[in-house]
Parts: structure tokens; sequence; C-alpha cells
């Protein structure tokens, strides 16, 4: 099968696709993003179709183990979105109730929350996605690069900037 003919590719897009998707949706557990992975799989294969070798197995074997690495990727991202979501939720998010039912070292940390928050709110909003990103989701310069779509070199940037600006708008600690 020559998978730069386009007969023959979409006989295989045709055979393969169903198995893909299912692959994909074992995973990502999401009709839509099952669909994006399967259109990434056969998208990445046409361009490069000779990273395909027959002689090393089957061509339906070779593409749901590409979906399947795809959806992991997804999968995990969307667990460090998650968990840098909720981190957000918490830093730029709600007050903890009534000032007066709080115990001393509660309040502390809700000062110390609303102190961080206004130095947040005060950076760009490059800069604060960067940082919110690294700090409270875990997440790699590269990482955040590819998630917020900028060359590594400007998401490192961001950081650093933003830090710098957090030591300025922040109180010094004793």
């Amino acid at each position: 099968m020559d998978l730069k003919d386009p007969t023959d590719f979409g006989r295989a897009y045709d055979e393969h696709s169903p198995g893909v998707y299912r692959a994909a949706l074992r995973i990502v557990r999401d009709p839509a993003l099952a669909q994006d992975v399967t259109q990434d799989v056969f998208l990445r294969l046409w361009r490069r179709p000779r990273t395909f070798d027959e002689q090393r197995g089957e061509l339906g074997s070779y593409l749901r183990l590409m979906a399947r690495s795809r959806a992991v990727d997804l999968w995990r991202e969307s667990q460090a979105a998650g968990r840098a979501g909720d981190r957000l939720r918490v830093v730029a998010g709600r007050e903890e109730g009534d000032v007066d039912d709080l115990p001393p070292d509660a309040l502390d940390r809700q000062q110390d929350r609303a102190t961080m928050r206004s130095a947040l709110h005060a950076l760009p909003p490059a800069q604060r996605e960067a940082i919110v990103l690294a700090y409270w989701g875990g997440l790699t310069a590269a990482e955040i690069a590819r998630r917020c779509g900028v060359p590594l070199g400007t998401a490192k940037s961001r950081i650093r900037l933003g830090l710098t600006r957090l030591r300025d708008e922040l109180p010094q600690v004793a």
C-alpha cells in the first residue's frame, strides 16, 4: 500500500479510523477529543507517510499505537490543566467564610492569599498565566510554551519577568 497515493490513503483511513478512534476514546473518554486524536494521527501519517514501515508491523497496530500515545499526552495535559485550574481558583477566587469564625492561622493564610491574588492581578495576563501554570499547575516551561502556542524562550521570559514583578509587588518577608 502506497500511503502517498490519495486513493490508498483513503482506503487506509476508511479501514483503520474506527479502531484509531476507539483506542483514543478509551483513554480520553471524550468523543470530541477522540475525534481530534484520530484526525491528528491521520494528518501526521499523510504528512509523513514514510514513518510507517511495513517491515515492522501492521498499519492498524501502528496507527492505534500513535493514537494511544497522543491520547495519553492529551489526558496528561488535561490533568495538569485541571490541577492548575483548581489551584488558580483557590488563589484568585473565593473567600473562606466570615473573618470572625476563622482561627488565627487561617486568617494569616487568607491574608497571604489575598496579597498573592492582588500581586498576581497586577501582572500582565501573559506573565500571570505563565506563573500560574508553572507554580500552581506544575507545568514545565516547554509545556507552557506548547499550551500557549509561544516559543520556549518566550515562555521562560514570561515566567522570569513575572517572578521579578511579583518580588517587587509582594511585601518583603523578614
